[in-house]
């Protein structure tokens, strides 16, 4: 009987079509459109009262005053407005006029059921248009991070489309000196600018944003397996790629002045895990001594260093751009060979942050201890490479956040 007389009341506020009739009682029956349900509570509080309570078109209704009877055409606009876009997944959002959702405020303190029963306006018109716009493209909805965002505003009449990033993690190895890692004013190229090009004109993109896990000096070399890297391609029209192809595209574009391996397609939380990784790593220095260096003080040098905790102050080459800070990092491993009195190629493994060109010079007593003051001869890094990222290799890459080899979310994965 209580749900009667909430009907009666309800039929009773005023014009109302099934929709809006429905709405309220969502959080009562389950399988059925609200329209259904709407439709379902007329007949019987019909039958109840032998009276012919007429459906009201979504037109006449005083409560969506149309908008539930516009859901077909949203959709059509919605896709319309997608325009040549590639997707797997999408999701809808909506902006209600404040009138309209003050009237479905006001149809349930009419009925005196609770300001929350059933479902909102707003909740309806999304889960409706989403239906449609799933069936008619053959896509999922996804909740967290649709490849689509579609948000109707029905108080200026648009629909504005979000077309989410896609990401693909590589390694890149950069074989000439003098690029750096990202765009900068002083050069003319980047391992950015590099790559980015054949993934932004592939999938349709308007930006693309070069995310590294750390980066390497100017003027080194990045070798072996090369640093883990996302290229985020921003606002794509497409989403699927033949990532082999790109990956030799890009390759035969650098000319031999970097080159990338291992493209995939990972969600967009890769994006922070690169940028947070922790990673130690390998670096090969060739060093240049200010005056002959003796073979047992040079091993003794090393034999100190190996394992030693370093203070460095920020180096006078960077101080300019980073705060004047003492940071304390460990060499893991070091180990080297004097190639004459005066060169060696020295090989250090080291915690992520560590400045290798000061652990060998000193940087005038900004970091100790070092190989210069430790042999009693100046020294001064004149080639340095980074062969190893320790801490990137798998289970850093894990199912969690890759995707399929086209783009689209693997079963069970994170969507991206």
């Amino acid at each position: 009987m209580e749900l009667i007389e909430t009907a009666r009341a309800l039929v009773a506020s005023g014009p109302i079509c099934d929709h809006c009739l429905g709405r309220p009682f969502a959080d009562r029956s389950f399988g059925l459109t609200n329209a259904e349900r709407g439709r379902a509570v007329r007949t019987t509080i019909a039958m109840a009262d032998d009276v012919d309570y007429e459906t009201t078109s979504p037109t006449d209704c005083w409560v969506c005053e149309g908008i539930c009877g516009r859901f077909d055409e949203l959709a059509d606009d919605a896709i319309d407005a997608l325009g040549e876009t590639e997707l797997y997944s999408y999701q809808v959002g909506s902006r209600v006029p404040p009138l309209v959702e003050e009237n479905d405020r006001l149809l349930r303190t009419e009925a005196s059921l609770e300001a929350d029963a059933g479902e909102p306006l707003r909740s309806e018109l999304n889960r409706e248009v989403g239906r449609r716009i799933g069936a008619r493209l053959g896509v999922d909805v996804d909740f967290r991070r649709p490849d689509v965002q579609f948000t109707v505003d029905l108080e200026d009449g648009t629909i504005d489309v979000q077309r989410n990033s896609i990401s693909v993690y590589g390694r890149y190895r950069k074989l000439e000196r003098g690029i750096p890692q990202t765009e900068w004013d002083t050069y003319d190229e980047s391992v950015e600018e590099l790559v980015a090009p054949p993934l932004l004109s592939a999938f349709r993109g308007t930006e693309a944003v070069f995310h590294g896990a750390g980066r390497e000096d100017v003027d080194a070399l990045m070798l072996e397996a090369g640093r883990p890297f996302v290229m985020e391609i921003k606002q794509p029209r497409r989403r699927s790629a033949d990532l082999e192809a790109l990956e030799a595209e890009i390759n035969d574009r650098t000319a031999g002045k970097a080159a990338v391996g291992g493209l995939t397609f990972v969600s967009y939380e890769m994006i922070e895990r690169v940028k947070q990784l922790d990673a130690t790593k390998t670096y090969r220095a060739t060093v240049e001594f200010d005056d002959a260096v003796d073979v047992d003080a040079f091993s003794a040098a090393l034999e100190a260093l190996d394992g030693a905790t370093i203070a460095q102050r920020t180096p006078h080459r960077v101080d300019h751009r980073r705060a004047d800070l003492v940071r304390e990092r460990r060499v893991l491993s070091i180990e080297g060979t004097l190639e004459d009195d005066v060169s060696a190629i020295v090989e250090i493994h080291g915690e992520g942050g560590l400045y290798i060109k000061e652990l060998i010079s000193g940087d005038e007593g900004r970091t100790e201890p070092n190989l210069a003051g430790i042999v009693g001869v100046g020294a001064t890094v004149v080639a340095l490479d980074v062969i190893d990222v320790e801490g990137a290799e798998e289970p850093f890459l894990t199912d969690d956040y890759l995707l399929d080899r086209d783009g689209a979310p693997a079963t069970g994965r994170a969507q991206g």
